[in-house]
């Protein structure tokens, strides 16, 4: 795969560690990974929408390629070469200065970690290891930085007023948002289109009637079909109904980190875990982004009250028809968050060798409420969860999940089978 030039970061002669001169000595070597995760998790900023992975990613990638420039037990992601010093000063320094550039906001937030990580008096051998994390966060964010991403204005998007084209959704029927995610750089596939999904049913299809009448049922906002369950299914996923404390992509990094610390990974091993999972989502996210704008296709309330006109027996309208949900102002086709649960159930399979992992998802309340936690015996049935509360909240068809699942497993295959693999 592509990656920078080597980067001027390596010491000649490699210096014994002195004892008590680590970064945070006694501490896992691997729990700076997970405690910037943590520190992302608790700062990014609110409300959370698809740019969000963008942070995810782009960080750990630093961390990965800051750590695998010491320890050399993987391919780099991007930034290659080899270099000595503390990985772990390495890790937190790249961390950093990745997330002071994209969330400046919490710049104070993220100096007050990094002294406490790096210590009032750091070693030589942890300044070198600072040092080369700088040298590689600069690289990333130079790589990034006018990757399409970030814009400045929105591109104007609009469908005809036809069956089956996506039009705003009430109540507020507000514009599409996120158009030009398309036209960004992926952090790995070759394109937004790499894994397009094949087309949605036709409007006159037997499938088109049985997915549109599910979610019909399902997914109203007062329907008598939905269990209790069900509905904080859809509520929980959504971070709907809980104060948002615990979002959809927060949940993956609070599997991941349990994963990590039950199979107690290494440094460079825990680096790479999260590499993976963040580009994984991320990818997987602008795949199904960008196919909502190839096809085009209305959501579930647009439909249901338009159903007079699709040309299909088997459906039927109602013009007073509401979600559970709030719906998503871009089109249906294919699902996000199907997607995302299903890149990070993936590959995070290929990494530990297993799907079969119990896997327990606690989302905190706001307001001192307490956590609620459900527990799955595999990534792929929390997965799959994921996949059905889009369907309980009414915001989106059966085939809209199963586009996005799709998606969402080969990018993590792709990003799996051509990065940071064993040397």
């Amino acid at each position: 795969m592509q990656r920078s030039r080597l980067f001027a970061a390596t010491v000649a002669v490699a210096l014994l560690i002195p004892a008590g001169q680590e970064v945070r000595a006694g501490a896992p070597a691997a729990a700076v990974i997970l405690e910037w995760n943590q520190i992302l998790q608790d700062t990014i900023p609110k409300p959370v929408g698809v740019l969000s992975p963008r942070y995810y990613a782009m960080m750990h990638i630093a961390m990965f390629d800051a750590v695998n420039a010491v320890q050399r037990e993987f391919e780099p992601y991007r930034v290659a070469g080899h270099a000595a010093g503390s990985a772990e000063a390495a890790a937190a320094q790249a961390a950093h200065d990745v997330l002071v550039a994209v969330n400046p906001s919490a710049a104070s937030v993220y100096d007050t970690a990094l002294a406490e990580r790096l210590g009032t008096r750091p070693s030589g051998f942890v300044r070198r290891g600072a040092s080369l994390g700088a040298s590689v966060a600069a690289e990333i964010l130079a790589w990034r930085q006018n990757d399409g991403w970030i814009i400045a204005s929105p591109v104007p998007y609009a469908e005809p007023p036809l069956p089956g084209r996506w039009q705003p959704t009430p109540p507020n029927h507000a514009p599409a948002a996120f158009t030009h995610l398309q036209h960004a750089a992926p952090m790995a596939l070759l394109s937004s289109t790499q894994f397009l999904p094949p087309p949605p049913p036709s409007l006159t299809s037997e499938r088109y009637a049985a997915d549109f009448n599910e979610v019909k049922e399902l997914g109203r906002v007062d329907s008598p079909t939905r269990t209790a369950e069900q509905t904080a299914v859809a509520r929980l996923w959504a971070a709907a109904g809980v104060g948002g404390a615990t979002d959809f992509f927060a949940v993956w990094q609070n599997v991941a980190r349990d994963a990590a610390r039950d199979r107690s990974l290494s440094l460079v091993e825990t680096a790479r875990l999260f590499a993976l999972l963040n580009v994984s989502i991320h990818d997987a996210l602008q795949t199904t982004q960008a196919s909502k704008f190839v096809y085009g296709v209305w959501r579930p309330v647009t439909a249901i009250r338009g159903a007079a006109d699709d040309l299909n027996p088997a459906t039927d309208a109602d013009a007073g028809w509401l979600p559970l949900l709030a719906t998503p102002p871009y089109p249906s086709y294919s699902g996000n968050l199907s997607a995302i649960g299903a890149s990070a159930a993936r590959v995070l399979e290929l990494a530990l060798g297993t799907n079969d992992i119990p896997v327990a998802v606690t989302w905190r309340q706001a307001g001192g409420a307490p956590d609620v936690t459900r527990h799955f015996e595999s990534f792929s049935q929390a997965a799959k969860e994921q996949f059905m509360s889009r369907i309980y909240g009414g915001i989106h068809f059966r085939f809209d999940q199963e586009a996005g699942e799709q998606a969402g497993r080969a990018a993590a295959d792709f990003v799996f089978a051509n990065y940071m693999t064993p040397r």
